[in-house]
């Protein structure tokens, strides 16, 4: 019987203005965009951090610590293929990624494929093993009030 585990990934950041909104590696229109020592993709944050959890590998803090100046500004993308890279050299393999991003404005529907597609063509997954949803916070809390965005996220990985 062949290994399954499971990885639970969360981020949040804050809004901030004169920068790129960037969601699962796609740069999507916006007057604002998130902060952070990256490029601060919330969503490619919250799978990298499943896939560590998955593996009991940490975290995203511990690979990419924000005080190194190598990860300024850089794509979180690198992140999340390195993320890959090590869970593969653990024998594992990602069966599918589900994760929700959650943030008031803009509207994020008509990005949804784009963003299903790099984050596909990143994890070398087919289309259908990545689902992407997005939510509001009904105006409460940080995320309600337009102050931050958050991602969660859940990846199955399987031995060989």
């Amino acid at each position: 019987m062949s290994e399954h585990r499971t990885g639970v990934g969360w981020d949040v950041h804050r809004v901030a203005a004169g920068r790129p909104l960037v969601l699962g590696g796609v740069e999507i229109p916006a007057q604002f965009g998130l902060e952070g020592h990256s490029d601060a993709d919330v969503l490619a944050h919250a799978l990298t951090d499943a896939l560590l959890g998955a593996a009991a590998l940490g975290d995203i803090g511990e690979h990419f610590p924000n005080t190194d100046p190598r990860w300024a500004g850089a794509s979180s993308l690198l992140f999340l293929r390195h993320a890959l890279e090590l869970i593969r050299q653990r024998g594992y393999r990602v069966v599918n990624v589900d994760a929700n991003v959650i943030l008031e404005r803009p509207k994020l529907k008509d990005y949804r494929e784009r963003i299903r597609q790099s984050l596909a063509q990143a994890l070398e997954l087919p289309l259908e093993r990545v689902s992407v949803k997005f939510k509001t916070a009904e105006k409460l809390g940080p995320v309600g009030e337009g102050r931050a965005a958050e991602a969660q996220a859940v990846v199955t990985l399987a031995a060989g």
